[in-house]
């Protein structure tokens, strides 16, 4: 039998980074397909004893990240076997993540202007922004920041032309085609939606659901 032909492509970044790339575009089935080589391999102890001390999913990679005596080509087979056998059915590549539901006070102070740039009513916005069951592609910008795949398109509005310096924990936002919650008080450019708890944040982790809930106050 032939080897599996290779859907993705291998680079580094600097001498202690080795990156998996899966996907050229932000997408449900890229993500679940990094996602899932992240689970498999963060539960083998093999890369660890290569050298690896950390693994990272983005949208399209994943990251594997190493001290100096790192065996990089090592680390790239045991990394390649997982890539060239997953598997091809999206409900096999979900797994059966952990489900967060986040209660949200919908009173943000961008909402009225995100109904605006819709063309939507507020209490439209905020339907379409509960209705959806979001995949956590990925923790970055801030720890426990949860990067949400599954916005509706209808609410993808352009980011602020002028970040704000600060923006408060627990904010929950949008920006282009993404949403997520500020876990804590930082700079930030998305539209302000509404507030949840952001210690609600710190058991969230890549590949889990999120599911948002109008709640008059949290």
């Amino acid at each position: 039998m032939p080897p599996a032909k290779k859907t993705y492509r291998t680079y580094f970044l600097g001498d202690a980074c080795l990156c998996w790339e899966l996907g050229g575009a932000i997408g449900r089935l890229t993500s679940l397909r990094v996602l899932y080589a992240y689970r498999r391999l963060k539960a083998d102890k093999a890369l660890a004893a290569l050298g690896v001390h950390d693994l990272v999913p983005s949208y399209t990679a994943l990251a594997a990240h190493g001290g100096p005596l790192c065996d990089w080509a090592a680390v790239r087979r045991v990394v390649d076997r997982c890539l060239t056998s997953l598997p091809s059915a999206e409900a096999e590549l979900a797994g059966r993540a952990a489900r967060h539901i986040l209660p949200v006070d919908y009173r943000g102070e961008d909402l009225p202007r995100v109904a605006e740039l819709t063309g939507l009513t507020v209490g439209e916005v905020i339907r379409r922004h509960t209705a959806a069951q979001y995949l956590v592609a990925m923790i970055g910008f801030r720890p426990h920041f949860p990067y949400l795949l599954g916005l509706d398109p209808a609410l993808a509005v352009p980011r602020l032309a002028s970040p704000r310096l600060k923006v408060p924990a627990g904010a929950v936002a949008i920006g282009g085609q993404q949403t997520g919650v500020y876990p804590e008080v930082s700079p930030g450019g998305w539209h302000i939606l509404g507030m949840t708890d952001p210690a609600a944040l710190k058991n969230i982790e890549p590949g889990d659901t999120v599911i948002f809930r109008a709640a008059e106050k949290c």
